[in-house]
Parts: structure tokens; sequence; C-alpha cells
């Protein structure tokens, strides 16, 4: 007599689950996902990474050297809404000067589509770029790496150093927090060097040359780079050992079959802009700055009081800085990064700096009594 309401029972488990799944489904946004027809006419929905999201440009747009230093640009857009055929965007991934495959299908067209139905984000992306590129084209060349992974942090973080993911990746590479320590990037309470573009550039450059040599593929590696080496290898198992990304494909996460087409488009929008009537960003570099390394914990705020300089221009040049504190000390001192006409002043006035309102902003005491009064 229990073997009806059983079935019952698991019937309405089975239409519950079914609902949520739909309203789960329901509930994705644009950012989220993004569908295409295969070659078969069958349809297909990936993931897709957050450097792509219209909130991560928003991010951007709100970070103070964004403001300083990007503005509109005037230029003549003589190609907005242009069309162009499979045959046109096939020449041209063929022409960029690249050692990685390029190759184009009905996924890559769709997503190419995608940033070309926001000029504006793909304008606020060509003008950030003109910040990171040389930090990023000096990591790769320094660890054998292709430039065109310069592109990677496009999709990774939309060239925002302060960006971090739901699942807790940070920093314009994204590092996850077990990986950066792996390679080398401290992170604690005060720090977290993956936020500073330099040394999480050339951590990056390192973990993509040692994913090569695992995977010896470039678009596999950043597969690997994305889901990460496990799911990779888990993927070459179920598909007979092949580390050709596009035989894998079936086998990835679903957020991982939607990267590598991604960077393609990322990478078709970086260079051929021009052709769909896109302006970049107008862009005025900001002012030389330099490191000076600091043997002593010294809070933004006594920075700003003593030398002038802007909260929000320290905090942009120094993003790894949790707190707005750089905790040197004199076994181990921290970086701190400059503008050019500051670092004689803090140099020549560091004592000062480091006393001033020490007890207010940087209350740790180094005894105390139990009990006292």
């Amino acid at each position: 007599m229990r073997k009806p309401i059983f079935v019952l029972t698991l019937l309405l488990m089975a239409i519950t689950i079914s609902a949520q799944n739909k309203k789960n489904i329901q509930e994705l946004t644009e950012e989220d996902y993004i569908s295409f027809f295969e070659e078969d006419g069958s349809e297909n929905v990936i993931g897709i990474p957050e450097g792509l999201k219209q909130s991560e440009i928003d991010d951007l747009l709100g970070q103070y050297y964004t403001e300083q230093y990007l503005q509109e640009n005037d230029c003549n857009s003589m190609n907005i809404g242009a069309s162009f055929t499979d045959k046109d965007y096939i020449e041209r991934l063929m022409r960029l000067p690249y050692i990685m495959e390029m190759p184009y299908n009905n996924l890559v067209r769709k997503l190419i589509d995608r940033y070309m139905r926001h000029p504006r984000t793909v304008s606020v992306l060509l003008g950030a770029a003109n910040f990171y590129t040389p930090i990023f084209e000096e990591a790769l060349e320094t660890y054998g790496v292709p430039l065109e992974l310069k592109y990677l942090p496009v999709i990774e973080s939309a060239l925002n150093p302060k960006a971090t993911s739901p699942v807790g990746a940070a920093g314009l590479w994204q590092f996850m927090p077990t990986t950066g320590k792996q390679y080398g990037l401290e992170i604690n309470s005060l720090v977290d060097e993956r936020r500073d573009p330099v040394k999480s550039s050339y951590a990056a450059a390192k973990y993509l040359r040692d994913l090569f040599n695992v995977f010896g593929d470039w678009s596999t590696v950043i597969a690997a780079y994305n889901c990460g080496p496990g799911n990779v290898k888990k993927a070459m198992k179920r598909c007979g050992g092949s580390t050709d990304y596009w035989r894998l494909y079936p086998y990835l996460p679903r957020e991982t079959r939607g990267y590598v087409p991604t960077f393609i488009a990322a990478n078709y929008a970086m260079n051929y802009y021009c052709d769909h009537g896109i302006c970049p960003m107008r862009t005025t570099l900001p002012i030389h700055s330099d490191t000076i390394m600091v043997a002593n914990q010294v809070h933004f705020s006594q920075i700003v009081d003593k030398c002038g300089i802007s909260i929000d221009e320290l905090r942009q040049l120094n993003p790894q800085y949790r707190k707005d504190i750089v905790c040197g000390t004199k076994a181990k001192p921290a970086i701190l990064r400059l503008p050019d006409q500051f670092i004689n002043t803090f140099i020549d006035n560091f004592d000062e700096i480091a006393a001033h309102n020490r007890e207010a902003l940087l209350p740790r005491r180094a005894t105390v009594e139990i009990g006292g009064q």
C-alpha cells in the first residue's frame, strides 16, 4: 500500500525540481549566458566570462584613473552598424600575427556580435588597455608566452584591477587565493598582491607558461586557466586523451565552453574596432610614477596629509593594500608606488609622515597589561 504513495512523492519531488530548474534558467540574465546554434542546427547555451559583463565595465568606469584619464573621443565613426560576412571575419582573424589559433565558428560570431553591439564597452576597454598593455607584454615576454594573451585580462576582469568574482578570484588576472599564493603573491588581511598589476602579471605569465608545459596547446592552456587543470584533464580522459580544445569542448564546464570563443572575440574587437565604427576612449596617460621600499607601517592618510597627494590616486597606484596600510618591516620592506613629484617629499619627510597621527590611524599595541587601568 505504501508503494503508490512513494511513487507519488517522487513524482512531486521531480515536478518541484523541474520547476526550480526552470525558475533558475529564467532568472539568468543576458549577462550570464549566451545561446547559439551549432552547425547541425541544435541550440546550445554556454556561460560567459565575468569580464564580458556590463557590470564589470561599470565598475571600471568608477575607477579613479578611468575617470581622470579617459575621455570620450569625438572621432568620426563611419561604419556604425556595418555588417560583414563570415568570410570577412575569417580573413581578419587569419591576418592576426599570432602564434595562437583564432578559428571562426557560429559561437565566435555570436560573441563578436555581442561586443560590437556595445561599442562603448569596447571603447572603454581600448582606452584602459593603454594603462596596462605595456606591463602585460613585458611579463609575457619574460616567460616566452604569446603576446596575444595580453587580452586575457579583458575577458577575465574587463581590465579592472579591483575586480572580484563571485567565487573569490581577484585582480586583473583573476587569481584564486590558492593559485596566487602558489605563484608568490602575498595575500593576507592587509595586502592582496593579486590586485598589484605588475606582480600579478608576472605571476600569470609564469602560470600560463607552466600550463603550456603540461598541455602543449595555447587554447587548452587558457581553458585550464579558467576552470583549472584538473577539469581539463578530466575532459581529456573522456575524449581519449586529446589536448585539442575544440575536441575537449563538449566535456568542459559550461563557462569554459564560452571562454576560448570569448577570448577570440575579444582579440577581434581589440584589433578590428575601426571596421565597426568604434572609437577608443581618448587617453591621457597618467604622470610618471616609481616605487620605493618602505620598512615601516604607514597609513595612506599620513601620506595624504603630509605630501598632498590625492588618496584616490594613491589607492589606484597601490590597489594591493586592502586597508590603506603599507605594511612594511625592516625584515621585509613593502613596495609603495608614488607619482614622481611626490617621491622626494616622501623620502625627505618620512619620519614626520610615519609619526603623524599614528596612534589614531595605526592603533596596534605592542604590549598590554592584563586588567591594567
